[in-house]
């Protein structure tokens, strides 16, 4: 049962932090194009783990913003999910979309590079 209740406070977690995210002042957070990928909360509900996904800006400097903001986006958490422990939030950059688009690179110039007489050869014995 605990596992379900988990589950749906981590959805609803990615979800109001995203829609936070959008109101946050800091110009290093604001400026830059940021993308929650995952929540996860500790069974006890005292600590958040926000895994996030950076898009366009400055890596450090986006970090040190969602730290500094991380008190105002937990005081709007609080406000928005009715939990009786908000938790404390820690923000994890995410690499795993960065990471798909490099390994759809690398089969892309696979298939570019791949010599055309095997799909030559391919045609012929479909001939025969």
């Amino acid at each position: 049962m605990a596992k379900h209740r988990r589950g749906r406070i981590n959805d609803e977690v990615v979800k109001e932090i995203s829609a936070i995210l959008r109101e946050v002042k800091d110009p290093r957070v604001s400026s830059a194009f940021i993308s929650v990928t995952a929540a996860e909360v500790t069974p006890d509900l005292k600590y958040a783990k926000i895994y996030y996904s950076l898009l366009t800006g400055d890596e450090k400097e986006v970090s040190k913003g969602l730290a500094s903001s991380s008190g105002y986006i937990r005081r709007c958490l609080a406000q928005s999910l009715n939990l009786r422990i908000t938790p404390e939030l820690t923000f994890v950059r995410d690499g795993s979309i960065a990471h798909g688009a490099h390994i759809s690179e690398l089969l892309h110039k696979i298939e570019q590079d791949k010599p055309k007489t095997e799909d030559e050869g391919a045609e012929e014995n479909e001939d025969a």
